[in-house]
């Protein structure tokens, strides 16, 4: 049925915590009702049953990807390059599919692939193969470090009144505390939440609308598919979605309004994570009540994207908004990132960092020694300082920083934006424009 997502989303924006719920637990109330757990669909009263333990098997899963993550990183360490380029080389190693396994793969497969023949779907088997192999190349290449250098875990971590400096594990030396793993997961973890809370909220929506429209049925003895034709469906001019949410939205504020709806459960908010702004390149009042730092990878399509709208954003809160760019460079799958985000590293240091990386994001297709070269060249920066700049291990070595705070903060791809601290989940103009918005009213 037809949904009151419009309130809801108010009382969302206004909640704080996900709190466990029991079976009587009062998630919301209206004139003449109490919701509770059990007013939900078994299905999200099995979910809600089954969290606690499906948190704990979460939070397992979450240690032993930091594990296999440290081991990783040692292992880069110890050869002096990053973790990305320690996986591209390993999938330097994947030899090409030959013709008979795209044969299998495309027989095995044929159900699947309908009437495409085997020479169109040849490249996508092919992406595929490489793909399972470099998967299954990871997994032995974490196995082999783990034993390499001894991991071992040392306290359970779902463990009651766990201390920021208790180990969780260990590599050698190498210890992994509660503080580390707290940051690590932290939105993580509040995804979790977020999750089983949307589900709740989305069937606790149905429940509150059905019985709403039920009491007014049965006011004026008709049936409810007679109220909802007469508030939503006839009312319908061109049909469209935006027609029926905008109707939706104003028949639930009504109900809303007329039987005192009162929303208890509240969901958690997105954490306040600490991201550091380091000495990295900015651009905007360094006392602008709004910070937005972006972990960003100059030969990444998504991060050219993003650029440009960030920059607009800008210019539309004039003197409002800084932007702090850190280095995040996914070398397992871009060759060249490391070397552009050297080489915008010698644009800073001659002050060109945003003239330069502009340039870099709209010919990504250039980004290696000779382009990155052309481009400072260009910009009339002094070639000898540029290429000294670019190759220094001083320029690597605040490269890695960013990567190592990007790791500790678990962020896994590019572009990654934090706001004040808060991560954007689904990153758009309209999202960046609402949390800069939602700070600037703070």
């Amino acid at each position: 049925m037809t949904k009151l997502a419009f309130i809801l989303t108010i009382f969302l924006l206004a909640a704080s915590a996900a709190p466990a719920q029991k079976p009587t637990d009062i998630l919301a109330t209206a004139k003449g009702h109490k919701f509770t757990t059990a007013d939900l669909s078994p299905e999200v009263q099995a979910e809600i049953a089954g969290a606690p333990e499906d948190l704990k098997n979460f939070r397992t899963a979450l240690l032993n990807e930091m594990i296999a993550s440290r081991a990783l990183s040692i292992e880069a360490a110890a050869k002096g390059i990053t973790v990305g380029r320690l996986l591209a080389d390993m999938s330097s190693t994947i030899p090409t599919p030959t013709d008979a396994e795209i044969k299998a793969a495309y027989d095995a497969n044929k159900d699947a692939l309908g009437d495409v023949s085997l020479e169109k779907a040849r490249e996508p088997i092919i992406e595929f193969l490489n793909g399972k192999k470099r998967q299954d190349l990871v997994v032995k290449l974490v196995g082999d470090l783990q034993a390499k250098y001894k991991a071992t875990k040392v306290k359970d971590v779902n463990a009651a009144n766990p201390a920021p400096a208790d180990v969780l594990a260990t590599l050698g030396t190498n210890k992994i505390t509660r503080a580390e793993f707290d940051k690590f997961t932290e939105y993580d973890l509040y995804e979790f939440a977020a999750k089983l809370a949307d589900d709740v909220l989305s069937d606790l929506d149905d429940a509150i609308f059905n019985a709403l429209v039920a009491d007014e049925a049965k006011a004026e003895g008709v049936e409810a598919s007679t109220i909802v034709a007469r508030e939503i469906t006839n009312k319908m001019v061109d049909y469209s979605d935006e027609e029926h949410a905008r109707l939706n939205a104003e028949f639930g504020k009504r109900l809303t309004a007329k039987y005192a709806v009162v929303l208890q459960y509240k969901a958690p908010e997105p954490p306040v994570e600490a991201v550091s702004v380091d000495d990295d390149p900015a651009e905007g009042p360094a006392n602008a009540p709004v910070t937005v730092v972006m972990f960003s990878d100059f030969q990444c399509p998504a991060c050219s994207a993003t650029h440009p709208v960030l920059k607009a954003l800008m210019a539309e809160f004039p003197g409002k908004v800084r932007l702090v760019v850190r280095d995040f460079p996914l070398e397992s799958i871009h060759d060249n990132s490391l070397l552009a985000a050297r080489a915008a590293s010698a644009a800073n240091a001659q002050g060109k960092f945003f003239e330069y990386i502009d340039i870099l994001y709209k010919n990504q297709d250039k980004l290696d020694a000779v382009g990155l070269k052309k481009v400072a060249a260009d910009l009339g920066l002094d070639a000898a300082k540029f290429d000294a700049e670019m190759n220094s291990d001083k320029a690597l070595a605040e490269i890695k920083k960013d990567i190592a705070d990007g790791d500790a903060l678990h962020i896994t791809g590019t572009p990654t934006i934090f706001v004040n601290g808060r991560r954007i989940g689904n990153i758009s103009e309209a999202s960046l424009r609402a949390a800069i918005e939602r700070f600037l009213k703070k």
